[in-house]
């Protein structure tokens, strides 16, 4: 098969690497791709957010399948463009994106459904959304409906950050996403994520894990696009994985296909754990970053017939098999990421990296330089590498990827050193 995957970022690595281990795989090519991914596989400089440019790519070069890694295309209806024009598309039509690209779209689909979620109300206007704030009090949730990148929601505890956060998303800080704000009761308990493969009726389990949301060690710092992440993740047992799967999965699948945009592609589900019961915290229509690092580092080759399966609807048929192992992936980001950080900084040691299909460095933020630069990779994100190991153990899988991240020379990058401390102390 030839296939395309759409993206440019760590998880898209993560799947052209898994990927390229199926032997159905050809061809492959990422667009736009970065750094890294150059080194397995060609590289398209494609406008990701028009279906058509996709679309005629896709006829030029014999295109079988297309992954689309991102949500911003999803959001965009680029799945729809693509199957209209007869190619087979692993991501969900616009309207079934719309789980991720509103939250107050969601919110309405749990009613429907019946699903466990936080208490929440919706609002258009500041004044009211104050309001509500005063009268409900804090800790509260205030999120900005639409996609923001993984940072418009404040988790705030106390009444004065949560009134600043409804004046900065009506004020524009989240630009077009904040025009409607959803505001949630504060949830406690233990946070996760669970990968849900969709073919518009089946569902199918293919992982779990937990992220470090938090820039610095200790939980510490500004909520991130994510610092690290383990699979799998123990708080989410059999009996809560099953409880997932009946009261939230299916009867969401329902919904959707009632409504008659059923949904199939990969459901992120974020969950909040207490007392033995999760919560939907949202749903994500596309693998996590980072999570999919260690997900596809322990999926490996089937990955790639698991993805086929979801977009023709065989899901039914499928099945993961897992090892009895563990993968861990640290984040390397720019110094001042989230906020203000340089760009073009070069990362030395990265040919020096012992790579194996137990341990692999994923890029994300990075391209190869021009001109003086030639030969080098240089930053340009603020999330730029995961290293991201395997081993018969967590502890073992942590070692492996600190060793990585180690022999990394750039001093312009900073890393937590605490990532999987929940379960390793």
């Amino acid at each position: 098969m030839n296939i395309l995957i759409l993206g440019g970022g760590g998880r898209e690595h993560a799947l052209a690497w898994a990927t390229l281990q199926n032997p159905k795989c050809d061809k492959l090519i990422v667009a736009p791709g970065n750094a890294g991914i150059a080194k397995i596989a060609e590289c398209a400089d494609l406008n990701i957010l028009d279906g058509g440019v996709v679309a005629q790519f896709c006829e030029e070069n014999a295109i079988d399948f297309i992954i689309v890694g991102p949500e911003a295309p999803l959001a965009a209806g680029v799945a729809d463009d693509l199957r209209n024009a007869g190619f087979l598309v692993f991501g969900p039509s616009k309207e079934a994106a719309r789980l991720e690209a509103s939250k107050g779209f969601t919110k309405e689909i749990c009613d429907a459904a019946g699903a466990p979620t936080a208490g929440y109300a919706r609002f258009t206007e500041a004044g009211p959304a104050k309001d509500y704030i005063r009268a409900e009090g804090a800790p509260i949730v205030v999120k900005a409906d639409g996609l923001a990148a993984g940072k418009g929601v404040i988790v705030a505890m106390d009444e004065e950050t949560a009134l600043a956060a409804i004046d900065d998303m009506f004020g524009g800080e989240f630009g077009s996403a904040g025009a409607e704000v959803v505001i949630e009761e504060f949830m406690e308990g233990e946070e996760a994520s669970f990968f849900v493969l969709c073919d518009g009726v089946n569902a199918l389990p293919v992982g779990t894990a937990q992220d470090h949301k938090r820039a610095f060690d200790g939980d510490e710092g500004p909520n991130t696009g994510g610092m690290g992440a383990y699979s799998p993740a123990p708080v989410l047992s059999d009996e809560i994985q099953a409880q997932v799967m009946d009261q939230i999965v299916y009867p969401t699948l329902k919904e959707m296909e009632k409504r008659g945009t059923p949904y199939a592609g990969v459901l992120y589900v974020g969950l909040m754990i207490k007392d033995g019961q999760a919560r939907l915290v949202e749903y994500n229509c596309r693998f996590g970053d980072p999570e999919c690092q260690v997900l596809m580092l322990r999926l490996g080759a089937q990955a790639l017939d698991l993805l086929i399966a979801a977009a023709e609807g065989t899901l039914d048929k499928a099945r993961a098999n897992w090892a009895d192992d563990h993968a861990m992936t640290v984040v390397l980001a720019a110094k001042g990421y989230p906020g203000a950080y340089d760009k073009g900084t070069v990362i030395r040691g990265l040919d020096a990296l012992e790579e194996s299909s137990s341990q692999v460095c994923f890029h994300a933020g990075t391209t190869k330089g021009q001109g003086e630069a030639k030969g080098q990779v240089l930053a340009t994100g603020g999330r730029v590498l995961n290293v991201t190991a395997r081993g018969a153990t967590l502890q073992e899988a942590r070692d492996r990827a600190y060793a990585m991240a180690q022999a990394i020379d750039w001093p312009e990058g900073f890393y937590r050193s605490d990532i999987g401390w929940r379960m390793l102390g």
